[in-house]
């Protein structure tokens, strides 16, 4: 009795394997004439658009009284950008009332500040988000000394 039971059990298990389960997952092999196998390549590129962003540029709208012939001011500027080799920013006056203009950056490692014909760049070497805190000191005219005055600066953005 025990031998007839063993071998329907192995009979049992040999019809098993010969039925398909559902849920299994299904392959199929393609082989074409002289074909002397499969294979495949993948060629995965990352490309990050150019983007320069300004996110902020701040900066009081109008200089108050000059004290002592000199009006002085903070601009904050925040830059994003994906350019590898960076960018520069050009600052020029744009107003003629305004000699003797001085600009001071406060950042370190990777910006760099250096005077151009008629104003200052402000140049950074690689891509990344940057907040350029710049000091402005602006010596005022006789005339227009005691008075206020828009803010005095154009900001231009380059790409290098």
């Amino acid at each position: 009795m025990k031998a007839m039971h063993r071998s329907s059990l192995i009979a049992l298990a040999a019809l098993a394997l010969c039925i398909p389960r559902t849920g299994m997952g299904e392959s199929v092999l393609v082989s074409g004439a002289g074909s002397t196998g499969a294979s495949a390549s993948v060629d995965i590129r990352i490309i990050v658009p150019p983007v320069m962003q300004v996110l902020e540029n701040t900066h009081p709208e109008q200089l108050g009284v000059a004290v002592d012939g000199q009006w002085s001011a903070q601009q904050k500027l925040v830059v994003m950008s994906t350019m590898k080799r960076g960018f520069c920013v050009t600052l020029r006056l744009a107003t003629p009332q305004v000699e003797g203009w001085q600009l001071h950056s406060l950042q370190q490692g990777g910006v760099t500040l250096s005077t151009v014909a008629d104003g200052y760049q402000v140049c950074t070497a690689r891509a990344g988000r940057y907040t350029l805190l710049l000091q402005h000191a602006f010596a005022a005219e006789s005339t227009v000394a005691g008075d206020a005055l828009r803010w005095p600066v154009r900001t231009d953005l380059t790409a290098l």
